[in-house]
């Protein structure tokens, strides 16, 4: 078989080369670009579907005019697949078009029916025609000839594009006006290209049409993609650095110098805070009442990052002024209770635990609104949940009552609280750290003091999660009660 090349062959095949170059730098740039992988693929592949719309439509024209059944069936198979590329080539647009637009999820829906429904239709058509001569048909030279019913096979495109058109003007208001602008060249460049065309037959037009305006919407949507990328991350940069900020001012707000009293010789303590996002809702908090009383929180607020965070630091500061002014748990909760219902909008609450020790004597007093079972390890014993009465949560609802409760610490008691966040630690196969596992940590403790205490439990906690995500604040407070000598 020879292939006899004329002048607009050579030209046409210049176009194709350029434009499936073109299109092919245009694939590699998209795939260094940062955007979304959405939006990666499908420009991949539209532009890879414009490739191979232009390498077949040319293969097709070189095919034509040799005899042979072989050449026959390939010039149908290549001609099937040209019109479909085409077909799908119209798919692409619009749905990119409402990819932008991104109108309300009904409306969307109504649209991707009617693109599925023409995409189909045009498929049985061009099936049809490869066993048929309705649409087309190959003299004994193997020219290509086009029937009396040959525009049926563009309909559905047609159809297609009106759609397009139809969006454009819909949603006219959701493009910036460049993307607009680059949309319609795309629509319109084709149809322009089909009066050069008519004109001058032998040069294929429409290809150079559809690689140019192809190749400028990638570029226009792809840099208007780029510029709204920067923005968010210039906005997530900038959201980043305030929540590193809310995170030290968090930090800060809870007593973080250890030793805390390095003068008080009669009780030792420690406590950490190790939050699951960059601003938790756990927190603890100890402090002088007086010079024999100590007052020791510890709490969990519902929910998670900085509305919990915020809510947290109310509820710091409300727990801590009434423990100080009442110097009782039961009437420190009421109080601090009674002031977050009154404002409380968005329905959150927190559990606390509070107590107040009597610093000369080893008494605590304290009251449970709706938190995890202290620990208590006695001299000589071992650490075991003290299963005291529970109260409603602080800020579920207005007119709660709590109770106190006393519990003799001898010297060399130690006393472990803690969030739900350490018990309900979760590894990869979904298993809870639970209660027994943290008692065996706290009973393993080589030392009893404080800080060792919850290093061991930090360090068994992380060895049962391993690389699981954290889903829930780690808070851990323990005090060791010496006594006066």
């Amino acid at each position: 078989m020879v292939f006899n090349m004329t002048a607009a062959d050579i030209i046409n095949l210049y176009i194709i080369a350029s434009g499936t170059g073109v299109c092919a730098l245009s694939i590699m740039q998209i795939k260094k670009s940062p955007i979304r992988e959405d939006v990666r693929k499908y420009f991949i592949a539209f532009l890879t579907l414009i490739i191979g719309y232009i390498t077949i439509h040319f293969a097709r024209e070189l095919l034509e005019g040799h005899p042979g059944e072989f050449i026959t069936h390939a010039i149908k198979a290549v001609t099937f697949m040209e019109f479909l590329m085409a077909g799908f080539m119209a798919v692409m647009l619009l749905v990119m078009i409402l990819y932008t637009a991104m109108p309300e999820q009904k409306k969307m829906k109504v649209s991707m029916r009617a693109i599925l429904v023409l995409l189909i239709l045009h498929i049985i058509i061009n099936f049809i025609s490869m066993f048929s001569d309705m649409y087309y048909y190959f003299d004994s030279n193997n020219v290509y000839h086009r029937s009396t019913l040959y525009l049926l096979t563009n309909i559905p495109p047609m159809l297609m594009m009106v759609q397009g058109i139809y969006m454009m003007v819909h949603y006219r208001d959701q493009f910036p006006k460049h993307v607009r602008r680059a949309y319609w060249i795309y629509i319109l460049a084709p149809l322009a290209a089909l009066i050069l065309q008519a004109i001058f037959s032998q040069i294929q037009f429409i290809m150079v049409a559809t690689v140019g305006a192809a190749v400028n919407m990638f570029g226009v949507v792809v840099v208007d993609l780029l510029k709204k990328y920067e923005k968010q991350q210039m906005e997530a940069s900038r959201i980043d650095n305030e929540l590193s900020m809310a995170t030290r001012i968090q930090a800060d707000m809870l007593p973080n110098i250890f030793p805390a009293f390095p003068e008080r010789e009669e009780f030792d303590i420690y406590a950490s805070m190790t939050p699951a996002k960059e601003v938790g809702g756990d927190f603890y908090d100890f402090f002088l009442i007086d010079e024999d009383h100590l007052g020791i929180v510890m709490a969990d607020v519902s929910g998670k990052g900085v509305p919990a965070a915020l809510f947290m630091m109310a509820s710091k500061i409300l727990v801590q002024n009434y423990a100080v002014m009442n110097k009782d748990p039961k009437a420190a909760l009421e109080a601090a209770n009674e002031q977050i219902c009154r404002g409380n909008h968005e329905e959150m609450f927190v559990t606390v635990w509070l107590g107040i020790l009597d610093i000369a004597t080893g008494v605590l007093t304290a009251a449970n609104a709706g938190h995890e079972y202290p620990i208590l390890k006695k001299p000589d014993g071992r650490f075991e949940l003290y299963k005291d009465k529970h109260g409603f949560v602080v800020g579920g609802m207005e007119g709660v009552r709590y109770k106190d409760y006393e519990v003799q610490l001898e010297k060399g008691s130690i006393l472990f609280l803690y969030t739900d966040g350490v018990a309900e630690a979760t590894n990869a196969e979904n298993e809870l750290f639970g209660t027994d596992r943290l008692l065996d940590a706290l009973n393993s403790a080589e030392n009893d003091t404080p800080e060792n205490v919850l290093e061991r439990v930090s360090k068994a906690v992380d060895e049962f999660v391993k690389e699981a995500p954290q889903f829930d604040d780690l808070t851990m407070l323990c005090i060791r009660y010496i006594g006066k000598e």
